[in-house]
């Protein structure tokens, strides 16, 4: 972490990324491209997320980074050429140079080094940045860039920091406890990469003022009991007044808060031992 000095008010408290162990490379071209930031609209133009596409956000440019989540090359080894930053997510990057001369990006667990060497294979070496099937994961390993589907590639634990780890072995499923504390069944022919994610001191980032929030494309969040009742079903009132409605509810007047939101008839449903602990 970098602490910065409180040189200004906006400095008092910031607290920041520390870039000296990255390497400092442009990011491979042939795995780089432009994209078109959302700003929480749909293809139709309609906002379907509010307060995000504000201030800056339009002005800070950056290419996106092609993450192979999928890591099919099998049996073919590569090697770590360097540790990145990507401005795109919360964990650092790995540049790896295969054996056959491919190039590609893969997320950078915790502990893994400049020149290790990594494999994809059914079975591989118990350590960080190795990818291989759940059944020949030891119980209490600590997985990333799980897949919930056999050959959908890796869609789950991909965050700074986060980390499932093993449970037990059934009857042809392994049990994961996930980073949100699920219990979740897993067939055990998915592939998941050992190791912990990296940079988890992420949380411990203090941003010090709302420019640097806007600069990351969220815009300020108002109160529905600061609107009026034309624009929010907590709206209007003289000074501070109840909520006038017995549940809390939505800018759309959809009930929220304190209740299950999960689907019952959500197929996947099956495979969840034991829901989170809120």
């Amino acid at each position: 972490m970098k602490i910065y000095k409180p040189t200004t008010p906006s400095r008092r408290g910031m607290r920041g990324y520390d870039f000296s162990q990255l390497a400092k490379i442009e990011p491979l071209k042939s795995e780089t491209k432009g994209f078109q930031r959302a700003f929480g609209r749909n293809n139709s133009g309609l906002k379907t997320s509010g307060y995000r596409g504000r201030g800056g956000s339009a002005k800070a440019k950056r290419s996106y980074r092609e993450i192979d989540f999928r890591q099919d090359k099998l049996n073919v080894p590569g090697e770590i050429f360097a540790l990145e930053y990507d401005p795109n997510r919360t964990s650092r990057i790995a540049r790896v140079h295969f054996a056959d001369g491919e190039k590609r990006y893969i997320l950078a667990p915790l502990d893994l080094k400049v020149g290790d060497s990594v494999i994809t294979a059914d079975q591989a070496p118990l350590k960080p940045g190795n990818r291989m099937k759940l059944k020949n994961i030891p119980q209490g390993s600590m997985v990333h860039n799980v897949e919930l589907k056999p050959g959908q590639g890796g869609i789950a634990v991909r965050s700074a920091g986060s980390g499932a780890t093993v449970l037990a072995k059934e009857a042809g499923y392994v049990q994961l406890v996930m980073p949100s504390s699920e219990v979740r069944m897993v067939s055990e022919e998915c592939f998941a990469s050992i190791g912990q994610i990296s940079n988890p001191e992420h949380h411990f980032i203090f941003l010090g003022k709302a420019g640097r929030t806007r600069w990351l494309g969220k815009g300020p969040k108002v109160r529905g009991t600061a609107m009026n009742p034309v624009d929010h079903p907590h709206g209007g009132g003289e000074g501070r007044q109840g909520r006038g409605t017995r549940r809390p509810k939505t800018a759309h007047g959809k009930i929220t808060g304190g209740r299950k939101t999960r689907n019952k008839k959500k197929k996947s449903g099956k495979f969840i031992i034991r829901r989170r602990i809120k």
